[in-house]
């Protein structure tokens, strides 16, 4: 008796002496997109359109949610969930952006990490194939926050991120509804000089559409990121709150991950 008690003081010794054996706790995973398409009128939305949207809302969920399972961290996760809603017209945001005034395309994107709180940001390009790529080379390759235009896509050339032609971001439907706001825009600005009410006149649905995504990694780490086209018909270089760090995105371990 008094050898089996001897035995089982050394294990609970060992045990205590080398910790270093015990498998390190891993945080659970988790990720959360949100993909802005600018308001639908049910009415106008066939079920196979609606097919169409949610296989490409999963498809990025999926995608980030591989990352992770991989061990991968949360802020190759959102990069990659962000960059599917980009490449979709469906989204405003990349490929589906809308159009300004002018009727050409300004793309905002943003970018956060919840270990140190760095963040990156560019607003107003206009032949970036991926914001958030661009966003995210802004935080981990140069010592500013915020790049805007085209110094932000001179910057996107060193850093090799993928140029496409203005012709890319063209959609139908996206053009039909710049052409209704432009219209609805000159008929009220017949009567109405102040830029503001001007604007106030164009149904919500031109003033929505954002994606982003938010997760969290094996190691605890969060991480957010937020891509726009903005708002339909807007001008002289309006920047929303998307690529606004604290704004339309956040993240802090100590506290949470946000994508607005």
């Amino acid at each position: 008796m008094r050898r089996l008690l001897l035995t089982s003081s050394l294990l609970v010794a060992l045990s205590t002496a080398y910790p270093v054996f015990s498998a390190p706790a891993q945080s659970p995973i988790a990720i959360a997109i949100h993909g802005g398409a600018g308001t639908i009128e049910r009415a106008k939305f066939t079920p196979e359109q609606e097919l169409a949207y949610r296989q490409t809302l999963q498809s990025a969920v999926e995608q980030g949610y591989a990352v992770l399972e991989k061990g991968g961290e949360s802020l190759d996760a959102i990069t990659t969930a962000i960059k599917v809603l980009e490449n979709s017209p469906f989204f405003n945001a990349g490929k589906g952006a809308v159009y300004t005034y002018d009727g050409t395309h300004e793309l905002d994107a943003s970018i956060m990490d919840g270990r140190d709180r760095q963040a990156g940001a560019i607003s107003g390009v206009t032949l970036i194939k991926n914001p958030i790529e661009l966003a995210r080379a802004v935080m981990e390759k140069s010592v500013h926050v915020m790049l805007s235009g085209e110094g932000a896509q001179e910057f996107a050339k060193r850093e090799g991120v993928a140029f496409v032609n203005k012709d890319y971001f063209d959609t139908p439907h996206r053009y039909e509804a710049w052409q209704k706001a432009r219209k609805k825009l000159e008929q009220a600005e017949q009567g109405i000089k102040d830029y503001q009410a001007l604007h106030q006149q164009l149904p919500q649905q031109y003033k929505m559409g954002t994606v982003g995504a938010v997760a969290l990694d094996k190691q605890g780490n969060l991480a957010a990121g937020t891509s726009t086209g903005g708002m339909t018909a807007k001008r002289f270089g309006r920047i929303g709150d998307s690529p606004i760090i604290g704004a339309g995105t956040f993240a802090d371990n100590d506290s949470c991950a946000v994508s607005a």
